[in-house]
């Protein structure tokens, strides 16, 4: 199945065929536009002249990579730090996975299984890892038993939770719309506490005066 991540048919093509390159876009993917992070993969490509390959980066010189992740526009909004962030991943892909990166996900005999080795990359935690495997699961036919339980709850059916849902630009629209929805949610959620210590600390100011008259 084609990816539709970056809406950039190029870049959109490189994530469908190359494992390695869908997974270095899941670890830029944090404090960047989506687009930008799996965009991104595609752009390190052409700076490096070369296949994106997890060998290839592995042996890199890091400062040689860093500069290709630093030159503008840079690839990522810290540049240095998710170049050595990639480059820990490759070296893992390498030495635990021959180099092969589908083989993260082929052979699992379940989705615990899955979710581990997803959750043991580099720049994946916890909430990251059920993203991946949820996208896995829905548009990779990646489905050991499973797979939808570890990865609650993006892998609800029909849901616009993140960019497992992403499959076209409303799709994508829809996603950003549901973020939008959570992080105005969360943030009426503290307001309340901020007005109560606000107002705790006005009446301790209050009292600490009225005590010194």
């Amino acid at each position: 199945m084609e990816l539709h991540l970056s809406q950039n048919s190029d870049a959109d093509a490189l994530l469908s065929k190359s494992p390695f390159a869908l997974v270095v876009g899941m670890v830029l993917d944090q404090q960047v536009p989506l687009e930008w992070a799996f965009a991104s993969p595609l752009e390190l490509q052409r700076r490096l002249g070369k296949t994106l390959d997890a060998k290839h980066i592995a042996q890199m010189d890091p400062e040689a990579l860093a500069a290709a992740f630093s030159a503008r526009p840079a690839l990522h909004r810290y540049p240095g730090s998710m170049a050595a962030r990639v480059q820990e991943l490759a070296k893992l892909v390498v030495e635990r996975y021959r180099g092969r990166t589908e083989d993260i996900w082929t052979g699992t005999t379940s989705g615990d299984e899955l979710f581990r080795r997803v959750k043991e990359l580099p720049g994946f935690g916890e909430q990251k890892a059920k993203i991946f495997v949820a996208l896995l699961g829905k548009q990779l036919a990646v489905r050991p038993q499973g797979w939808d339980a570890v990865s609650t709850p993006f892998s609800e059916p029909g849901s616009f939770r993140s960019v497992a849902d992403i499959t076209d630009v409303e799709s994508l629209n829809n996603v950003r719309a549901f973020k939008q929805a959570m992080k105005a949610a969360n943030k009426a959620k503290t307001q309340p506490d901020k007005a109560g210590a606000s107002t705790t600390k006005a009446r301790r100011t209050k009292k600490t005066t009225a005590g010194k008259r």
